[in-house]
């Protein structure tokens, strides 16, 4: 007992303070700080801003002078006539792009990760990670103008091919505004998303490979049997932030390409609503409550998708 007491004594002793760690991690936690003075400036101090769903908040009276209202917002914003075309459409598109766009990124991965040629990758990779670094209204205009029923790229190639005989407006079709939303996010996005996926192939221990082939294993059970599990504590997280942020279907996407008034029934979703409600109609404390809401059903399902990939031994807290 006595020697057992010791021992834990002498560890506490040779174990260093928090204190002496930081001390010696000093150059590391000082490149850390930039980023959390961000977070904390535009993140959390603005976070005052959410008593507005509790008040008739005048611009001229302020927090102080604004009178308290309770949930009378919250109870506007769920009996408004458009609130469940605005949960629809959120809800369709978010799960439209994390079903189409999040393994989109992966499966480009693990593609470059079996090309041969280096050129090749490289050109690739290039190509694919140029969209992302445009903004969405060029993005937009690039789509505005392929599609465009006057020399739209679209339009001419369907009509060279005998499948349509007039020129299709799609931008002005609420048919087909989700699948050109959704295929123009994936063409953006897949090749800066897919950089994460292919670092982390890149870690996986070849010696796994070369086992895998000894044993008779193809490519393609290499990719399922070897590569996926090795990364799937990386596909985990991403996966959980991405259900955090479910609701956030978008904003300047479906504001650009669905700035048709025409599409507002398929198109209008709680960002594009927040806006609008808020600093279009000047409706202040309304807006912040239907943004709260969002934020809170977030938050939700965040935690959920996180205690559900705890099971699995991956999970972000």
């Amino acid at each position: 007992m006595q020697n057992t007491t010791r021992l834990s004594v002498e560890k506490a002793k040779a174990k260093p303070s928090r204190l002496r760690r930081f001390g010696k991690q000093w150059d590391l936690q000082l490149m850390v700080l930039p980023p959390l003075l961000f977070i904390f400036v535009f993140s959390y101090i603005p976070m005052y801003g959410v008593l507005m769903a509790f008040q008739d908040y005048s611009l001229f009276e302020g927090f102080s002078g604004s009178p308290w209202v309770g949930f009378k917002h919250f109870e506007m914003f769920f009996a408004a006539p458009e609130f469940w075309t605005v949960i629809r459409n959120t809800v369709i598109i978010s799960l439209l792009k994390l079903l189409i766009g999040f393994p989109a990124p992966i499966i480009l991965a693990l593609m470059l990760n079996e090309v041969k040629s280096r050129v090749f990758k490289r050109t690739v990779q290039t190509i694919s990670y140029l969209p992302h670094f445009l903004s969405w209204v060029i993005v937009s205009g690039f789509v505005m103008s392929l599609l465009s029923t006057e020399n739209g790229s679209v339009n001419i190639l369907l009509q060279s091919l005998n499948l349509i005989k007039e020129p299709i407006n799609f931008l002005s079709l609420p048919e087909y505004f989700w699948t050109i939303l959704v295929t123009t996010g994936v063409w953006k996005e897949i090749g800066f998303a897919s950089i994460v996926y292919l670092a982390a192939i890149a870690g996986v221990d070849p010696h796994l490979h070369e086992a895998a082939a000894m044993d008779g294993a193809g490519k393609l059970r290499q990719i399922f049997s070897v590569t996926l599990p090795t990364i799937m504590p990386v596909v985990i997280v991403f996966l959980i932030l991405a259900i955090g942020n479910l609701l956030s279907a978008g904003f300047e996407d479906i504001l650009l390409l669905g700035s048709n008034p025409v599409l507002r029934d398929v198109g209008d979703v709680l960002d594009t609503y927040v806006y609008r409600t808020g600093i279009q109609n000047n409706r202040y404390s309304y807006a912040t409550a239907a943004g709260l809401f969002k934020s809170l059903l977030g938050v939700l399902l965040l935690v959920g998708a996180n205690y559900a990939a705890r099971k699995s031994g991956n999970s972000l807290w």
